[in-house]
């Protein structure tokens, strides 16, 4: 091979490789400028987008600031009127704050719908989400909604006396999951709302007055009138009964051994208790002054001798 050929070779190869280069260098531009010319394209097409779309942001923002603003207005509003009523403080502001949170999420689907954005995926989703809540929280839920029947239909307030699943005592607070009862022997009872609307309740204190119930027992040897007007002569000198309803004095029973003997009186609630046991006592006394026997069990045993 002579030294022209080498040379021809040479500048021919070069030239390929330069050519080779020039390729690559025209597309690494072209793909650049498809690139820029998309993202002008993408970019024009936002602001496009956004400058139709501009009125409806604006409108939307706009209901959602005014939204807020009456929500919280309302808020107040209710907050006020809650105040007014016997709901207790804990009440009052979940109460509230459920209200003001229902009135956002209502603010929020405005705005969005004004966006054009599908009411139905919107429902879908708070659907959903409620679902799942509802699955996970189901006894939380029966509380609270037993919290707000018994805030609403107000079956007894704080300060009353009640008798609910076998606890007696004094309601000391309302909450929206558990009713807090002080017992009369010292105890601290959290009953959940949901049980309380389902349980049987009874208000000590829902009227003023409340009636006592006795009966006492007398021997078939005593004198059943004269051990009645014993226990008349009580009620009458006794200031704390009422005089109406009119007391009750009566025969009730032929036992075994004994005669029993109703006596229904009417106090006031707050005296019901202290008076319960001063008539029992004072009937005791009075009845063990006068000869009035009472009567306990007794076994007579009797012995057969053997034929």
């Amino acid at each position: 091979m002579t030294g022209t050929q080498i040379t021809t070779e040479t500048a021919t190869a070069a030239s390929a490789a330069v050519t080779t280069t020039e390729t690559t260098v025209n597309e690494i531009v072209g793909s650049i400028q498809e690139s820029v010319e998309k993202t002008s394209g993408l970019l024009a097409n936002s602001i496009e987008y956004i400058k139709n779309a501009l009125p409806l942001i604006i409108m939307a923002l706009t209901i959602l600031i005014i939204g807020i603003l009456i929500s919280k207005l309302i808020a107040k509003i209710v907050g006020k009127a809650v105040s007014k009523s016997n709901v207790n403080g804990a009440a009052k502001s979940f109460l509230v704050s459920l209200i003001k949170i229902i009135l956002y999420i209502a603010v929020v689907i405005m705005a969005l719908s004004v966006l054009k954005v599908p009411m139905s995926s919107i429902i879908t989703i708070l659907g959903a989400a409620g679902l799942a809540i509802s699955l996970a929280l189901q006894n939380c839920l029966s509380n609270l909604s037993g919290g707000f029947i018994i805030l609403f239909t107000k079956p007894f307030t704080t300060g009353d006396i009640i008798e609910l699943d076998n606890s007696v005592g004094t309601v000391r607070d309302i909450g929206i999951f558990y009713t807090k009862i002080n017992t009369f022997d010292g105890k601290t009872v959290f009953l959940p709302n949901g049980k309380v609307t389902d349980a049987k309740i009874v208000n000590y204190t829902e009227t003023p007055t409340r009636r006592i119930d006795l009966n006492f027992n007398i021997s078939y040897d005593s004198d059943f009138r004269k051990a009645k007007e014993i226990i008349l002569d009580i009620i009458s000198a006794d200031k704390v009964i009422l005089k109406s309803p009119e007391p009750v004095v009566r025969m009730s029973s032929h036992n075994d051994s004994s005669i029993g003997v109703d006596v229904r009186i009417w106090v006031n609630n707050d005296d019901y208790m202290t008076e319960r046991y001063n008539m029992t006592e004072a009937v005791k006394a009075a009845f063990d002054e006068n000869g009035i026997e009472i009567p306990f069990n007794q076994i007579d045993i009797h012995v057969k001798d053997k034929v």
